[in-house]
């Protein structure tokens, strides 16, 4: 039965973008030879890591989502251990009903827009209001 993973990879700094771009297609070309069906990839670029991984203090995020089987899954990590010069690091979860409907909505733009509440609309309408001074009688 095919389940649905994603799966980030963190590759080297030292890679070109060409070098890059290789690993990349090659580790969707071989999912898709391996019957696994590719739903979304996204390349999150450059990023400066929360510690060092083998003296790399960045890394080039890449994020595959798919529907795979498990042995899929486990045969894709090997190939992901066996490229440590190109991948610093990676993580593939399982995903469950709510974390593909925040997939779906993410990618639809209906996460990470701010909501304003009710309440909050009228303190900031009373803020904008200009006060008028008060006269006196001198």
């Amino acid at each position: 039965m095919l389940k649905q993973y994603e799966t980030v990879v963190i590759f080297s700094p030292l890679l070109s973008e060409d070098e890059l771009k290789t690993a990349i297609t090659g580790y969707t070309k071989w999912l898709k030879k391996n019957k696994a069906e590719l739903v979304h990839q996204e390349n999150w670029g450059l990023k400066q890591l929360a510690y060092p991984i083998a003296n790399k203090h960045s890394g080039y995020y890449f994020v595959m989502e798919y529907k795979a089987t498990n042995e899929v899954v486990g045969t894709l990590e090997v190939e992901l251990v066996r490229d440590n010069e190109k991948v610093l690091r990676f993580l593939t979860v399982l995903l469950d009903k709510y974390a593909l409907k925040y997939n779906d909505d993410k990618r639809a733009g209906l996460v990470g827009k701010t909501k304003r509440s009710a309440s909050t609309r009228k303190v900031e309408s009373v803020a904008n209001e200009t006060v008028e001074p008060k006269a006196t009688n001198s």
